[in-house]
This record gives C-alpha cells, structure tokens and sequence, in this order.
C-alpha cells in the first residue's frame, strides 16, 4: 500500500477520513467554488480564450491534482499570471477567436504538463530554484502590473490593438480614451468597490460571485447591452469532453519555450503557496510528486478543452480560511464548476466583461507584494538588485523575455556572490581555544608572525584569482617569524580544478617569500580533492584539525610524525602508522 500510495497520495488520507472534516471540507468546496466560477472565466478572458475554457480548467485538472497532489489545501486551477503568458504565447502564431487559438491553448497545456511530468519523474525539481525569491517578487509585482493594465480596456469599454510591449499597450489606452463607454466605466467602477470593500468588511464573502449576481441584474435591469455593454454572450452548457488538440510541428516547436516558462513559473508560486499551509498544518509536500501531480493536471487540461493551471495564492487561502483539512474540498469544487456548466451558463451570458475585468484587476493588486520588498530589502539588500532588474525587465521587455531576464538576473547575483566571498582574519579568544573574526569580536587578538585567514565559500574558477590575491596579501603583510598563514578550510565546503591549480601556484609563492601554508578544519569531500590534486602530500604535517592546533603545531613543533587518522586530520591510514601496521603484523 504504501509504495501504492506514493503514486496515488489520495491512499493516503481516503481510507482513514475522518468525518469530522467534512463539514468543513464541505464549506471550503462551496466558498471555493463560488470563487473559482467567476475567476476561471475571468482569466480564460485574459487568456484570450471563451470562458467556458476557463470552466472546463476548473473541472478535470482539479480533480486529478486532488488524486495526484500532497497538499491538502492548494487550489489549482486558472491563475492570472499564466493566463497572460498562455495570451502572450498564443497571440503572435494563432488568431485569437478562433478554433485553432483554443485549440493552440490546450496543446500548451498537454506540454506543459508533460514537463512537469518529466521533470517530476527524473526528480529534477531542483531547476526551478533557478528563480530566486526575490527576483520572483520583482517579475511577479511587474507581472500583475502588465496583467491589470491588461484589462483597462474592459473597464473603459474601449477597443485596443495587442501591443507586444508595456508601454505600447499604456499609450493604446491613452489614445482610445475619447472612446470611453460610460455605462461600461460605471460598471467596472462599482465592481472594483465592490471587490474592494467587500474584501476588507467581509473576507469570508464571495466577494467575486455576488460582483458577478450584481452585475448580471444590472445588465437585465437597465438594459445596458443596448447602451454599449460588452458581455461574455452564450456559454456553452456542454460539459468536458476528452479530445486530442491538433498537433502541429510548428506549433510545437514555437510553445516549447513558453511551457518551460509556465512550467518553472506556474511550479514556484504553487509549490511555494503549498509550503507555506504544509507548514501550517504540519505536515510534508514532496517537490517531485507535487511536479507529477500538477502535471498531470495540466495534461488532463490539455485533453479536456482546458489551458494551462496551477495552484492559486489568492484561493489557497480562500480554501483554507474556510475550513480545508483534507483534498477533498477540491473534488466538491470541482462539483461545483461541473454543475455551473452543466444547469447555470444561460444566466451567465448577460455577465459583463468589465466585471471580470475588475475580478482580474482586484486578484493581481495582491500580486503586488510591498511588504515582501521590504522584507527582502531589510534582510539583504543586495537580493534588491535581483528583483529590481526582474521588475524592470518585465515592464520593459515583457513577460516572456523578462522570466528570461530574471533568471539570467538571479544566476548573475549568485556568480557575484561567489566571486566575493566573505573573507575573515581571525585572532585568538583568551583564556580559550577558539578563534574569532576580529572585526566583529575586537577583544580577539592575533598572534605576530601568524596570520589566520577564513574563507566562507567553495573554492572554485568564480573567486580563485581573489582568493589567491587575499591570501598573497596576508603572506606579504608578515613580518616576523614564524612567518605562517594558517588558512581556515571550515567554510569550504568544495572546490574544483581551478581552485586546487590556485592552491599550487600559492605554495611555490609562499616559499619565496618564507611563508609556510598551513590548512585547518578540512571537509571531507575537499580532503578528497586535494588528495587527488596531489596537494595533500605537499603540505604533508602542515594539515591540522582546528586553528588552535595548527598555531601550537607553529609555536612547538613536534617531533614525531603525526598520525593524521589518529588525530581525526583525514580519514586515508598515513604512511607512518602502515608502516606500523606492517611492522605488527609481520614482525
């Protein structure tokens, strides 16, 4: 059963249902529910796509992920973000409004979906931690800026062309705005009072469901269509049905990018969200089967009429403030869309699309994380760098190429990082064996004639060329015996060829100018390493366990050999104690 149910994580908690979650479970499916109708069709709006696709995303998908996922809480379906980068995608190869755009959509979605799945199956969940946190904040917040504007159109009830760039989009609206629909704006207005208010007095509110009633009747009421309202018009009531979209080798070949794009952005704000109540509610999700698990939903998208999903922020916590305990209260959210397609969609064709614009608009306003920044600036300013050029990028260049951007952004923080590390020079603590960075610990004092240097980094091609330059400095800056430079290997935990070539050119360096090199604290896999360099046997007994061993090895030299594995210096029998060994065994 067990090894069942690492497949199926629905084995996991089914048969031991507690009943006494249901009710709640119920509640949350209900709230959910109500929630996800009017988003999915507001998102399919962004996508470009009828909003039925929307609803048909809202179905099946759920119901896999529900079967397939780990967490208990994340609520997967449509999310605004990737509905502009499946609009964004689709807009240059297919034209919007027709079969093949929908159809385009659900290819999109079967990719994405097998990418998750191949990255999940090879547990490769780690290539998503290319994208930074803080450069996710950057994008993210410049995203939802684009995606807002997106909609200006709706609630001004104006025409405008699809602009590839921000700004293109920004000076469209500026001058269509003699055009402006004031029925369409007074409708868009309210709603996004609405949202508003209802969202700060009375959270636990369906705040987009009962925009969407209100809308609808005032539609009905005073006839607004004839005052140039724009609706959504018929929805069909035809429910989900299996069927392979058309496959084109072009079509493939011009989306792959943009699923592994979807795939690395749609992956971090779920997994991220799904941490976040696992936490909470104290228990585990698995990056790999939770890649599995929404990959399967994305496929299931793809064969049933849907587009690309993930899990939601906004309704995770939706689905979790009204009571959530098992996955349960998505299989009766997606009850609850089955049955708004099956019984409800004549009542929706009068909805206007600025009320789905103002939903879309009041959803991304949270995307807009201000006391995130805040927090990343106060925690380490320079991740700011990160997301500032993610941020700008984005507005500048668009999403497509600012994911690009930002990944490029955060890898380039990393390489800076490593290019620097964090260096100490070291003095002893009296009355004690330890040794301290005498920058922050001014009572530590060093030893004349001995310098002890920390570097906190892997030795690697990234800072060999600085790192040699320190240590050559601290060489130079000696003068008086013993003329030694102990370097403090404790935070090293790697190092590849470049920074052992490093270390050979240091060695000769050092004898010419009378230093002796010696080498604490050594992790295993760098011992290795150095062995294999042949390093190693060059410093020979100048290897020590600790600072404090190394500066009485200096200060009073020991006679007899010293026996590395007895000392706890490295692990490999040293030449003098086999020779012993031998000389027991065979004497």
């Amino acid at each position: 059963m067990s090894s069942l149910a690492k497949f199926l994580p629905i084995l996991t908690w089914a048969p031991q249902y507690d009943r006494t979650n249901l009710r709640s479970d119920l509640a949350a499916g209900l709230t959910v529910g109500a929630m996800l109708v009017p988003q999915a069709m507001a998102y399919a709006l962004l996508a470009g796509l009828p909003p039925e696709v929307g609803l048909y995303a809202a179905t099946v998908p759920v119901i896999i992920y529900a079967l397939l996922g780990t967490s208990r809480q994340l609520a997967v379906g449509p999310v605004a973000i990737v509905s502009l980068l499946t609009a964004a995608a689709l807009a240059p190869l297919v034209e919007e409004g027709t079969a093949g755009y929908v159809s385009a959509a659900a290819l999109l979605a079967l990719m994405v979906g097998i990418v998750h799945l191949v990255l999940g199956i090879g547990r490769l969940g780690y290539l998503v931690n290319f994208l930074s946190h803080s450069v996710l904040v950057g994008f993210t917040a410049a995203a939802a800026i684009i995606i807002g504007f997106s909609q200006a159109k709706h609630i001004l009830g104006i025409s405008v062309e699809r602009k590839e760039q921000f700004y293109e989009t920004v000076l469209e609206v500026v001058d269509n705005l003699s055009g402006t629909n004031g029925a369409t704006l007074a409708i868009g207005g309210v709603a996004l009072i609405a949202l508003f208010v209802l969202k700060r007095l009375f959270p636990l509110v369906p705040a987009a469901l009962v925009v969407v009633v209100g809308s609808i009747l005032a539609v009905e009421a005073f006839d607004l269509r004839a005052r140039g309202v724009k609706v959504v018009g018929d929805i069909p009531d035809t429910l989900p049905a299996f069927g392979l979209p058309d496959f084109s080798g072009s079509l493939v070949g011009n989306l792959l990018g943009t699923a592994f794009v979807i795939t690395l952005v749609g992956f971090m704000e779920s997994i991220a969200v799904a941490k976040v109540y696992a936490r909470r509610h104290r228990y585990d999700v698995e990056p790999n089967s939770e890649l599995i698990g929404l990959g399967a939903a994305n496929v299931a998208s793809g064969l049933f009429g849907g587009y690309p999903v993930t899990g939601g922020f906004s309704r995770t916590a939706v689905n979790d403030t009204a009571g959530a305990r098992t996955p349960l209260a998505s299989l009766i959210t997606a009850g609850i869309v089955l049955a708004t397609i099956a019984f409800l969609t004549p009542l929706l064709s009068s909805l206007p699309n600025a009320a789905l614009g103002a939903i879309i608009i009041m959803a991304v306003i949270g995307l807009i994380d201000v006391a995130e920044m805040r927090h990343i600036a106060a925690v380490k300013r320079s991740d700011m760098i990160g997301l500032g050029v993610a941020f700008v990028a984005t507005l500048v260049f668009g999403i497509e190429l600012g994911i690009v951007v930002a990944v490029v952004a955060s890898m380039l923080v990393v390489f800076a990082r490593m290019s620097m590390p964090h260096t100490a020079l070291l003095g002893h603590v009296e009355g004690t064996t330890s040794y301290r960075n005498v920058e922050r610990f001014p009572e530590a004092h060093t030893i004349d004639g001995i310098s002890v240097v920390r570097v906190d980094a892997a030795l690697s091609f990234v800072n060999a060329v600085k790192i040699k330059k320190l240590l050559i400095a601290h060489a130079d800056a000696l003068d008086a015996a013993p003329r030694a430079l102990i370097l403090d290997a404790s935070g090293i935990n790697d190092i590849d060829a470049t920074g052992t070539e490093m270390l050979r050119e240091v060695l000769p360096e050092f004898e010419r100018r009378g230093v002796h090199l010696h080498l604490t604290d050594v992790k295993g896999p760098v011992r290795d390493v150095l062995r294999r360099a042949g390093i190693w046997d060059d410093l020979g007994e100048r290897v020590h366990t600790s600072t404090h061993d190394a500066v009485q090895a200096i200060t009073a030299p020991r006679v007899e050999p010293v026996d590395q594995r007895r000392l706890g210096i490295d692990e490999h029998e040293s030449a003098s104690a086999a020779d012993d060994t031998r000389v027991r065994l065979h004497g």
